[in-house]
Formats: C-alpha cells, structure tokens, sequence
C-alpha cells in the first residue's frame, strides 16, 4: 500500500467511520483506540495517560433574535465548558460589544449588566478581561468569530482555567453573517435556551515510542492531536496531522538512531491544549534533562494554502528544517513569539524548542475553520504524503545528528 493510500485510510477512519471526536467522548475515546492500535502497527512502543476534562454534552441549543419587529432563529452551536439555561428561556435586550476596543472602557458594568452580550470576537485573550466583562453581569455572550464572515457558527471553547477562575454564563458562537443582518434590521433582543452543561470526564494522550541508542541523548517528539470541535468531522483539524504522525512513525520505525523519537497524539486540544499541557506538568522533569525539540501538525492538508512555522526554536533548527521542506513545495513562513492557540505552546513554556506546523488557506485561518465542512473534500493527499517525505528525512537526520542543530 501506497503512502498516499494509507493517509486515506486513516483520514476516512478518523472522519468518516468515526467522525466528531469531542474532548472525553466516545469518538475521542475511538480515535485514541485507532491511534495506539496504528503506533503500535508502525513498530513504536505505546502508552497511554489520561488527564480529567469536561465533555461538552448539549442536547438542546436554541437562539432567536428579535429585530424588525419579530423573533427570528438563528443557528449557534454551545461553546464546550459554557453552562446551560436549564432548558428555560433567558431573554434580555443586546448589547454590542466591539472585542477590539471595547475592554478599555471604564462602563461594563452600566452597559452589561442584565443584557446578553453579541460579542465581536471569538477570543478572550485576557484573563483580566475575561473578570472584567463577567463581572459587569452580562446574563450571556453570543460571540463572532470576526475572522470568518460567513453563514455557519464556528464550535468552540471557553478556556477552563478561565472558567475555573472566574466562572462563567451561557456561551454561544452565531455567525457572522447572523450577527451583521440582525444588527443591520434593527437587533433590540435575544432570547436563548440550552439544555446540557459540561460533565466530567477523562480525555488522554497516546504515546508512541522509538528508543535511541544514547538514553543519554535529547529525545525528539512529533505530536498532533486527535479530537474536534463540535459537529466538525475535522479531517484537516487535524486529522491531516494525526495521519501524517502516524505515516512517519512507520517511516522512521526501522532505521537506526541515536535519539529516542516519541510521537503523542494529544488529547482536548480544542479546550486550549488540555493535553499538552497535561502531559508537560507530567513529564517536567524529563523535558527539562532530555527535551530536544517539538514539531507539532495541526492542519496541514489544505487543497491550497501557504505553510506557517509558530512557535520558537534556534535558527540552525529552523533553517535546516527548511532545507528539507523547501525542495518539495513546503516552503514555510515563521513567526516565532507567544502563539497560544496549539499544542507546541505548553512545551516553550517547558523550555523545549517548539514548532507548530500550520497550513492556511486565507488570512484569518482556513474558510472552514471549526465547521460541519472541514471533511475529507479540503484535504490534498499529495500536500500529505510530501510533509511525510520532508519531515521524515528531516527527523531522521536530527534523530543521529551530534550535535543537534
């Protein structure tokens, strides 16, 4: 079987014979099975560790918005970790809130209070900020992915340590275009019910390992991570990554190395890297003797696109990468600095040298970022089996080379 025909293999699993793969559910929980039966096929040792979550469990969303004289449905989809109405209707007149601007104002709490919240902006990069709008009592946030604006909500997550430390009211995504056509007829109200709040769970890691020769050597690790948002097959986020991982650990499986490899498939990443950083706390000490360096892939499968280095590591590291994508089409732009949002992030907070490849196809993203639509039609097999082709002599090379770069 052709490399090309096993990266089908895996992507149809993961997306269509399993599908939605939610932080501590059942498709996580498949995929995470799928995944160590695969590293282990590929010749590598596996483990794996599990970690608490809470699993998003909506069983009723509904939102109307009131302009132009009658309610209107909208559709939305929960935001995991968001609390429930308890099945009963809250309704409350709506107030805009521009995401960019609008934390500097000394007045959130005259202006929020008792109203739900259309927030411009899918992100609370602040945990201040975050305080600070819960505490003008907002009774809940409809938020605008402000980088996509399109017809369909994006799934997503409030941050649990956010909400661990400051709570949280009822949280929805709607559309951009939702938002822009009820404002522009006049939007005055909402009324919003949901039934379902977040249960705890487990969610997990899966560790495959290639020992080295010199235990003494820095270990280096590939990851990925295997769950979705919310209605999302997520064939490029990131079944594309988790397919291109395991085609390299059978890559790499035979031949000889001085350094140990270790490939993690991580688990709530779409929670804000739940299980990176679970795995970091875990193993701080051994990152801290050993930890080479990190490549992290996350959705990097798109049909067309452009290749975005995040992340930080030594420029010898970064060059001699580029040597081996650039002759195959995979050339990559980087920006190094502080870029929370993948798996890399808890591991430069470890003091490991870290990357995440990311593959973009507009300037907020990818046009189907988080939707029912990121299937296996997005996804270009031949983008796939070329990150194989770079990235395995890549870290075969980095796997004896002494030193590193």
């Amino acid at each position: 079987m052709s490399t090309a025909a096993r990266l089908h293999r895996h992507l149809h699993h993961l997306t269509v014979a399993i599908g939605e793969r939610l932080a501590g559910g059942p498709g996580e929980f498949a995929a995470a099975d799928y995944l160590a039966a695969e590293l282990a096929r590929a010749g590598t040792t596996v483990r794996r560790e599990t970690f608490p979550v809470q699993r998003r469990a909506v069983q009723r969303e509904e939102l109307e918005l009131h302009y132009g004289g009658a309610w209107h449905r909208v559709p939305l989809s929960t935001f995991a970790n968001s609390p429930d109405t308890h099945d009963a209707w809250i309704e409350a007149p709506v107030v805009i809130f521009a995401g960019a601007t609008d934390y500097h104002r000394t007045d959130l709490a005259s202006r929020l209070h008792g109203k739900i919240v259309l927030h411009l902006g899918c992100h609370i990069e602040s945990r201040a900020d975050y305080q600070r709008l819960l505490a003008a009592g907002p009774v809940a946030l409809l938020m605008v992915d402000v980088r996509f604006p399109g017809e369909s909500p994006l799934a997503d997550a409030l941050f649990p340590a956010y909400v661990a430390a400051c709570g949280a009211v009822p949280t929805v995504n709607v559309s951009y275009q939702a938002a822009w056509q009820a404002q522009a007829r006049g939007l005055d109200r909402a009324r919003l019910r949901l039934r379902g709040a977040p249960v705890p769970a487990v969610s997990g890691n899966v560790i495959g390992e290639l020992p080295g020769d010199d235990p003494d050597a820095a270990t280096l690790y590939v990851g990925c991570h295997h769950d979705t948002q919310a209605g999302s097959p997520g064939a490029d986020d990131n079944a594309s990554g988790v397919a291109v991982m395991l085609e390299l650990a059978r890559y790499l499986a035979p031949q000889p190395r001085r350094r140990t490899l270790r490939f993690i498939a991580f688990g709530a990443e779409e929670q804000l890297s739940v299980g990176s950083a679970a795995y970091a706390r875990r193993h701080r000490d051994e990152l801290a003797a050993h930890g080479g360096c990190l490549i992290n892939l996350d959705s990097i499968g798109s049909v067309l696109g452009w290749n975005v280095l995040w992340g930080c590591a030594p420029p010898a590291l970064v060059a001699e990468l580029a040597q081996h994508l650039d002759p195959l089409g995979h050339s990559c732009l980087t920006e190094p600095g502080v870029v929370p949002y993948a798996d890399h992030f808890p591991f430069l907070a470890a003091g490991v040298p870290a990357l995440t490849i990311f593959r973009q196809n507009c300037t907020g993203g990818r046009f189907f970022h988080h939707r029912p639509d990121d299937d296996l039609s997005q996804i270009d097999l031949g983008v796939l089996t070329t990150w194989v082709q770079g990235l395995g002599t890549c870290l075969s090379a980095w796997a004896n080379a002494d030193p590193p770069p």
